[in-house]
């Protein structure tokens, strides 16, 4: 058919996909605003051919998220602020992908995400039961997706690549992913991470990560109330502050000090 024309898209395209997903009778949207299906629940991937074949149009689904309010009970952050209607700001999918500072009242919500979040979906009753594992080639590699925190502080920009370029998540950089990584060795408490923080505080050329590294270090310091590692920690970001000259780490620096003091008094 000569005269037939065709364009296909995913993601990228002109069309909004959940939109055109949902009248086109695949499913709804959910009030994680996230277009769920019968058959796979919300675990979907969405993509558009436009013709000008004539097709009979499908008739659209019924909403049937009912009176179920789970996922916007659950969001960590409160970022569904009500079914359907979304703080993009306020999304963990969103605070971990930015490139500046995560604001700080979101970092413990953070917990050990490196990447993205999926509460939203995994308290969805739609998606209990049914077998995601269709197609081999797309299944997650568990060391990829599950990586050593501490091992991620130093990676140089072609590692970077060479291990994660090829994973959606690579997208944005390695700076999220460290500042992540950053952030959930501080929820952790993980006191083994001290020197690589201390390095990452003292030798990064990017404030956001030596920001974030201040934070952890204080988080750290102050769960371990007057271990030596606290005092060596305490000393770290004392020295980091004498010659830090970015205004929002410095401000990072001070409230970690100030946290280890208040644990101290505490302690005492």
């Amino acid at each position: 058919m000569p005269d037939v024309k065709m364009k296909s898209m995913v993601d990228t395209g002109e069309l909004a996909d959940k939109a055109v997903a949902e009248r086109a009778g695949i499913g709804w949207i959910g009030k994680n605003t996230l277009l769920i299906t019968k058959e796979f629940g919300s675990y979907v991937y969405l993509g558009e051919m436009i013709t000008n074949i004539p097709f009979p149009p499908d008739q659209p689904v019924e909403d049937l998220c009912g009176s179920c309010n789970l996922c916007v009970e659950k969001c960590p952050s409160g970022a569904l602020v009500q079914g359907r209607q979304l703080n993009a700001q306020k999304c963990m999918a969103f605070l971990t992908q930015k490139k500046d500072a995560v604001p700080e009242p979101y970092r413990d919500k953070l917990g050990n995400r490196v990447y993205g979040c999926d509460t939203c979906q995994v308290v969805c009753p739609y998606n209990r039961g049914i077998d995601f594992h269709l197609h081999p080639e797309m299944e997650p590699d568990p060391e990829l997706v599950k990586p050593k925190l501490i091992d991620l502080l130093a990676m140089t920009n072609r590692e970077f690549k060479e291990k994660f370029g090829s994973m959606a998540g690579a997208w944005r950089g390695k700076k999220p992913i460290q500042r992540n990584a950053i952030i959930a060795l501080g929820n952790y408490k993980e006191s083994a991470a001290a020197a690589p923080l201390i390095a990452c505080l003292t030798d990064d050329p990017r404030p956001v990560i030596r920001g974030a590294a201040a934070w952890a270090l204080g988080k750290i310091a102050a769960s371990n109330g007057g271990a030596s590692s606290s005092e060596k920690i305490g000393k770290a970001l004392e020295e980091a502050l004498a010659v830090e000259e970015d205004e929002n780490v410095r401000r990072e620096i001070q409230k970690a000090l100030k946290k280890i003091e208040t644990a101290g008094l505490a302690e005492g």
